[in-house]
Formats: C-alpha cells, sequence, structure tokens
C-alpha cells in the first residue's frame, strides 16, 4: 500500500485509497475489489474530473491467495446427512424435506428460505420456481422422491400460497442461521455412520456444491450446469472441473501406459572384476 500511496498528490484521495485497499489484504474478502472496481468505472464513466484517480483505482491488482477446490458432499454422505432428522417429529419432517429440497436443486440458502408455496409445482412438470440474484428468476425440476416428500410436507405445512414452505416452530420464516443450525445439527448425527463427515465443515453452500458435483459426475453438461444453480456464466462453473477426482480418473482411464516394464540394474561381468580388482 505504501507504494500505491505516491501516486497520489491529493492526502484525501490517499487516505481514501488506503481505506478501500484495507479489505483486499485479507484473502477471504477479495470480492470487495470488485466492488471498488465497478464503483470505479462508474467513477470514470459519470465524473471526468476524477478520470485519473479512477484510472490509478483501478490500476491496483487485487491480492492473491492460494485456491483450493470446493467441498461438497459425497453420494454416502449426503445420504447419511437425508437419514439423520427424525421423521417421528414436526421438525424432523421439516428439516430433512428442507436438506432433500436443497441438496437436489441446489438453491442458495436465500433462494431456499425465499421459497413460497406457490412457487412449488407438483402436478406434470414439477418444478421450483426461485429468484436468484439479478433479480433473475429460473425453474430447477424436482426427482419423483423429493415431489413426494414435498407433497406430503406442504399437506402437513397447510399454508397459503404467499407463506414460506420451510418455517420455525413458530411459524416465521427460517433465517440463514436457521438453516445453518438444522444442517449442522443433522450432520454431527450422521458423522456417527458415516465417519468421513468429522473431517468436513459442511455448510448451506455446500449442499450446493454437492449438486453441481452430483450432476457433473453424472454427465451433465457444464451448460446445463451454469442454467441449474443459477451463474451468470460457465466459468463459475470450471471450479467443479478442478474439484472433481472422478472425472479425472476417468480421463486417466483413457489414456494408454508407456510400454516398458521396469527393470533391475545388473552390471556387466567387466565392470563387476574391474570393482573387484579395486
Amino acid at each position: 500500500m505504501r507504494h500505491t500511496r505516491r501516486y497520489f498528490h491529493d492526502p484525501a484521495q490517499a487516505e481514501f485509497v488506503g481505506i478501500i485497499w484495507q479489505p483486499l489484504q485479507h484473502p477471504f474478502r477479495l470480492h470487495a475489489g470488485d466492488v471498488i472496481h465497478s464503483f470505479f468505472h462508474h467513477v470514470a464513466l459519470h465524473e471526468p474530473s476524477a478520470g485519473a484517480v479512477a484510472q490509478r483505482v483501478l490500476a491496483i491488482q487485487s491480492k492473491r491467495c492460494p485456491k483450493k477446490p470446493v467441498d461438497f458432499l459425497t453420494r454416502a454422505e449426503s445420504e447419511a446427512v437425508l437419514a439423520a432428522p427424525d421423521q417421528t417429529t414436526w421438525s424432523g419432517r421439516r428439516d430433512r424435506t428442507l436438506l432433500l429440497v436443497a441438496l437436489q436443486t441446489g438453491l442458495r440458502v436465500a433462494e431456499l428460505i425465499g421459497l413460497r408455496c406457490q412457487d412449488v409445482v407438483l402436478e406434470t412438470g414439477a418444478h421450483v420456481r426461485c429468484t436468484g440474484k439479478g433479480r433473475k428468476t429460473r425453474c430447477i425440476p424436482l426427482r419423483k422422491d423429493v415431489v413426494v416428500a414435498l407433497r406430503l410436507w406442504l399437506q402437513e405445512r397447510n399454508g397459503q400460497p404467499a407463506d414460506a414452505v420451510f418455517t420455525n416452530a413458530r411459524g416465521q420464516v427460517l433465517s440463514r442461521d436457521g438453516v445453518q443450525y438444522i444442517l449442522s445439527k443433522q450432520v454431527n448425527k450422521a458423522r456417527e455412520r458415516c465417519p468421513s463427515l468429522k473431517t468436513k465443515r459442511v455448510s448451506p453452500h455446500v449442499l450446493r456444491h454437492s449438486t453441481a458435483m452430483n450432476l457433473l459426475q453424472n454427465g451433465v453438461d457444464r451448460s446445463v450446469i451454469a442454467m441449474w444453480l443459477g451463474h451468470e456464466s460457465m466459468d463459475t462453473t470450471q471450479i467443479y472441473l478442478h474439484a472433481s477426482i472422478e472425472l479425472k480418473e476417468k480421463a486417466l482411464a483413457k489414456t494408454e501406459p508407456f510400454r516398458g516394464q521396469p527393470r533391475r540394474y545388473r552390471p556387466p561381468n567387466q565392470l563387476l572384476a574391474f570393482l573387484q580388482a579395486l
């Protein structure tokens, strides 16, 4: 940052850039750089007098940090989580239906808690309708098992068309923290029967990644996955290719091994005689 300040003659400008640059020092806040660049693109277009400052800020590169593959649940882990809720209770039936919908549709947590009864279509062409980022509405088809679970839950829920599909015990719309609490509780139960979950930190977004990985591993095209998840670009879906070891193993299986077998070196008799004579 001290090298960047020298480009600004006005102390106020330098101080402002120091403030907006600070979030970029943390590797988990890199999205702040996108916000800052977007803002100064706007400044450059609508405030010509600040164009020089905007260009200097836009020239600042965001801090790079190591990237690791996305976390997701395997098929066995997903089944263990779905088997954890106690379906003899109201909350258990709600929890299983919520988790099943999340794993099959890949909805963002905001989209999941924003689902209304009128957004669920269980007749021919069963699907859920949601409004995601950028106020874009999309429809996601439902499997038969999810249709059955949702039909039973909506009958028990007995809500009005504008009511939320999933609520807490007081009948209020679930919050983000509420969804995380439900997920954490059921994952803790599932760890008893699925030890691999003990090393994973499962968040609602991990369920979304699990949906994408399940689609990818079953041969669904990346463009379809992008539409399914509501991604603006297919480039966002690229991260799942890097995370799928199964796809890499399938690609490796299509290659041919190199010819020849490893052999042990056997020195000739002349070399052995020379060494013995030393």
